[in-house]
C-alpha cells in the first residue's frame, strides 16, 4: 500500500506554475520533427520516470477517470511519448491514421536472471516453449497480429505469487502482459514488445458466496459460464453473458457486457469491489463489500476497463442476481434492419423491461441456414426476452406484439417452453461461427460501435447500406436494446484489397457513430485497435489525463505497454 499512498502524496503536492516560456517550449508547441531519429517502441532502460511536479492545478477526481488538468515536469523527455516504429508516411501503429493489423515493435532480450527469479516463485507453473508462447501471442478471434511473442509464461496460483512476479518485473523494466480468457478482440493480449505474459487461469476459484447479500468473491480466472454453473443451485446468477470462454478478470479488464446489459448493466455496474496489483507489486483493494459508497474515489471505476495498464486484477466482487421466475422469448421477422430498429426503440420507450433485444441482419439469417441446416426466413429479425412473473412476462410479450405489427413486423413467434426457448436463442448464440459457414477460408473482423438509442436507427441504416456495397460479405448484429451494434466483415488479410476494403467499412463504421455522439467500441474496449479514434471521440486533455494516471501508477510503463492510450499523446 505504501506505493499507493506515495501516489496520492504526488497527486496532493503541488507547485507554482511553470514559467510561460518553459510551458510554452516543453509542451504547447512540441512536435514531432521529421528528420528525428526514430525511438524505440519501449524504452524499458530510463532510470526513473521524468515526472516528478505537479502544477498548481490539481487533479481532484484523477483517480476516479473524472477530466483534470495538470502539468507534468519532465526531465530527460520532456514529450513522454509512447514511440512506436514509425513507418514510411510518419505514422506510429496504433496513432492517428494506422492501417496496420500486425504490431511492430522493438523488443529487449529478457534478463536470465528474471527468468531464475520467476522459477523460483512459480517452480513448475511457467514455461518458455515456443508453441505455449505463440498460442499466447495470437489472440484466437482478433485480426490484429504482432510480430513478437511473450518470452516466458508464468501461471501464478494465488495473490502473493503475482505481486511477486509483478514486483520482479518492475525491477528489470521489463513488460506485463495479463491473460484471461483470450477472448478479447482488439488485440488486448499481444505482447509487441515481448515480455511476461502472466496467465490467471490457475486462479478460478470462488472464494466467498454471500447469498443472503446476494454478491459473490471470486479469483479472476473463472469464467462466467463456470461461475452461473456454480451459482444456479443456489438460485442466483451473475448477468453478464459476453463470449463463450471469457473469464471474470478480462471481463473487468475490457469493460465488457453482452446480450443482458440492457437490463442489468454493464461490467461497470456489476462490480462492487476490487483486488488490484500494482505495477510496483502492491495489493490494493479499490472498495469494501457494501452495495454502494461514498468513501473516496471510485478506484473500483478506474479500474475496470483500463485493460492491464494500470494493474493485475486478483480478486473480483460481483453484485449478482436472483434467477428469474418465469420468462418468455419472442421472435419476429421485417423487410428492413430500420424497421427492426424503429421496433427496438420503440419498445424501449414503452417502458417495458425487457432483458434482452437482439437484431440480426439477413445475412446472419442466410448463415445460420447454412450452417445448420434450418429454414428461417431470411429477412432483418429481432428476438425479445421478457422475464417476470408468469402474467407479466405474458403481458409484456403481448404488448410488444402490438409495437412489430405497427412498424411492418411479422411472423411473431414466442416461447414459453424452456426446451423450445432454448432452441430459439440458439439461433442468436451460433451466429458468429454461422458466418465462418459462408465463407470457411476466410478470416473475420469483428467490431463494434455504440450510439445514444436515438440514433441506432439512422446509424444501422447508413452502416447497412455501405456494407451492401461492399464486394466482401458482412453481416450485422445489434443488442439493439442499448444502440449497440456489431459488424462481422468476412477477408482475406493476406490480399491488400480485401485488408484495404474492411478497414474502410470498420472506419466508416466508427465515424459515423463518432458523428451521432456515440462512441467507438460500446463493448469490446480499445485494446490497439481502437486506439486510433480515442481522440476524435474524447480529446486530446481526456487522453492526457489518462497518460498522466498510468505515469503515476506505472512509471516504468511495464503493465501492458502500447495499449489503450495513442502513442501520439505527449504530457
Amino acid at each position: 500500500m505504501s506505493y499507493f499512498f506515495s501516489c496520492f502524496s504526488r497527486l496532493r503536492s503541488s507547485s507554482k506554475c511553470f514559467s510561460s516560456t518553459f510551458r510554452s517550449s516543453q509542451f504547447h508547441n512540441f512536435k514531432t520533427q521529421k528528420d528525428a531519429p526514430i525511438k524505440e517502441v519501449f524504452n524499458f532502460e530510463n532510470k526513473k520516470a521524468p515526472w516528478l511536479n505537479w502544477s498548481s492545478s490539481l487533479l481532484p477526481l484523477a483517480l476516479a477517470v473524472s477530466a483534470g488538468s495538470l502539468t507534468f515536469q519532465s526531465h530527460s523527455n520532456p514529450s513522454l511519448c509512447d514511440t512506436f516504429n514509425i513507418d514510411a508516411r510518419g505514422v506510429s501503429y496504433g496513432g492517428k491514421g494506422s492501417t496496420e493489423f500486425v504490431v511492430k515493435a522493438s523488443h529487449k532480450e529478457i534478463p536470465q536472471e528474471l527468468i531464475d527469479e520467476l522459477k523460483i516463485i512459480c517452480q513448475d507453473n511457467m514455461t518458455l516453449d515456443y508453441e505455449e508462447r505463440d498460442i499466447h501471442g495470437k489472440p484466437q478471434n482478433s485480426f490484429h497480429k504482432s510480430v513478437n511473442i511473450p518470452d516466458v509464461i508464468v501461471y501464478p496460483r494465488s495473490e502473493e505469487e503475482v505481486s511477486k512476479i509483478v514486483k520482479l518485473c518492475d525491477k528489470h523494466k521489463v513488460p506485463i502482459v495479463p491473460y484471461g480468457g483470450a477472448t478479447s478482440l482488439e488485440g488486448h493480449t499481444l505482447s509487441p514488445s515481448g515480455g511476461v505474459c502472466i496467465d490467471m487461469s490457475l486462479m478460478k476459484h470462488v472464494k466467498a458466496l454471500h447469498v443472503k447479500d446476494m454478491d459473490v468473491v471470486v479469483e479472476p480466472g473463472i469464467g462466467w459460464m463456470e461461475l452461473n454453473e456454480y451459482l444456479e443451485p443456489h438460485g442466483l446468477f451473475f448477468p453478464l453473458d459476453p463470449g463463450p470462454g471469457a473469464s471474470i478478470g478480462g471481463m473487468c479488464a475490457t469493460r465488457c457486457s453482452g446480450s443482458l446489459a440492457v437490463r442489468y448493466g454493464t461490467m461497470r455496474d456489476n462490480v462492487i469491489s476490487l483486488k488490484v496489483v500494482l505495477a510496483n507489486g502492491d495489493v490494493v483493494k479499490t472498495a469494501s463489500r457494501a452495495r454502494k459508497s461514498a468513501a473516496g474515489y471510485d478506484l473500483t471505476r478506474l479500474i475496470i476497463g483500463s485493460e492491464g495498464t494500470l494493474g493485475v486484477i486478483t480478486e473480483v466482487t460481483l453484485r449478482l442476481q436472483k434467477i428469474p421466475q418465469y420468462s418468455v422469448v419472442a421472435m419476429c421477422n421485417f423487410p428492413s434492419v430500420k424497421d427492426a430498429a424503429d421496433v427496438a426503440i420503440a419498445t424501449m420507450m414503452s417502458g417495458i423491461q425487457v432483458s434482452r433485444v437482439e437484431l440480426m441482419d439477413e445475412v446472419i439469417m442466410k448463415a445460420i441456414n447454412l450452417a445448420n441446416g434450418k429454414n428461417l426466413p431470411e429477412c432483418p429479425t429481432l428476438m425479445f426476452e421478457f422475464i417476470g412473473t408468469e402474467v407479466y412476462a405474458r403481458e409484456q410479450t403481448q404488448i410488444v406484439q402490438n409495437i412489430v405489427s405497427e412498424h411492418n413486423g411479422s411472423d411473431f413467434v414466442f416461447a414459453e417452453d424452456p426446451e423450445e426457448k432454448k432452441e430459439l436463442w440458439k439461433i442468436r448464440k451460433e451466429a458468429l461461427w454461422a458466418c465462418f459457414a459462408m465463407e470457411p477460408t476466410m478470416e473475420t473482423m469483428i467490431s463494434d460501435v455504440c450510439v445514444p438509442l436515438s440514433r441506432l436507427a439512422d446509424l444501422i441504416s447508413k452502416s447497412k447500406e455501405e456494407l451492401d456495397m461492399s464486394p466482401l460479405v458482412c453481416s450485422v448484429i445489434a443488442h439493439a436494446g442499448d444502440g449497440n451494434f456489431h459488424t462481422m466483415i468476412m477477408f482475406d488479410p493476406n490480399r491488400e484489397e480485401h485488408r484495404k476494403e474492411a478497414l474502410r467499412l470498420n472506419q466508416f463504421m466508427v465515424h459515423a457513430a463518432l458523428s451521432l455522439e456515440g462512441t467507438c467500441t460500446g463493448e469490446h474496449g480499445v485494446g490497439m485497435g481502437k486506439m486510433k479514434y480515442l481522440e476524435e471521440e474524447l480529446g486530446m486533455e481526456a487522453l492526457r489525463t489518462m497518460k498522466r494516471i498510468k505515469a503515476v501508477l506505472d512509471p516504468n510503463n511495464i503493465m501492458n505497454p502500447g495499449k489503450l492510450i495513442p502513442p501520439h499523446v505527449c504530457v
